[in-house]
């Protein structure tokens, strides 16, 4: 198994706490909410949202996939950190083992930058195309783009 990394940062106007909420604690309510054309819904099947837990991601009828589960693997509030695998689900393809996320938050000026750091696991000695991972990285910074945007207009939903 090959093992393929990636990071990126998001930089938004949004602190730390506000993102983290909205994006790991709530985002079973929140990202269906927000991208109904996507997301169909966001279920817990198996634990109550701390480590341990399994959310399945339902995507919208007629869309490319039809859903995934991901397993968080460590959770700390406090400090706005988050790593989770992508464990199920056909966005794995016949390439991917797995996907290990690590996503903390810090504070930059009034709002927050997103650290995230992604672990592609991939079936034997499979390599990644470049492309694959830039889609997938342009639609986080896409819907962190419009997470944010969701909080300056509603900003006392996170606060």
């Amino acid at each position: 198994m090959g093992v393929t990394t990636v990071t990126e940062e998001i930089t938004t106007s949004i602190p730390p706490s506000g993102m983290f909420k909205a994006l790991i604690l709530d985002s079973h309510i929140l990202v269906p909410k927000l991208m109904p054309q996507a997301f169909k819904s966001i279920e817990f099947v198996q634990g109550d949202g701390g480590v341990g837990t399994i959310k399945q991601t339902n995507f919208a009828e007629g869309g490319h996939y039809k859903y995934m589960k991901h397993k968080i693997e460590a959770l700390d509030v406090n400090n706005c950190y988050c790593k989770y695998s992508l464990i199920e689900g056909d966005m794995l393809g016949d390439s991917l083992e797995s996907i290990t996320y690590e996503v903390k938050f810090e504070a930059a000026g009034a709002g927050s930058v997103c650290k995230m750091t992604s672990h592609y696991h991939t079936k034997g000695d499979l390599a990644l195309q470049e492309e694959e991972i830039k889609a997938g990285k342009d639609k986080a910074s896409g819907m962190y783009k419009l997470v944010e945007e969701y909080l300056v207009a509603n900003p006392d939903v996170y606060a």
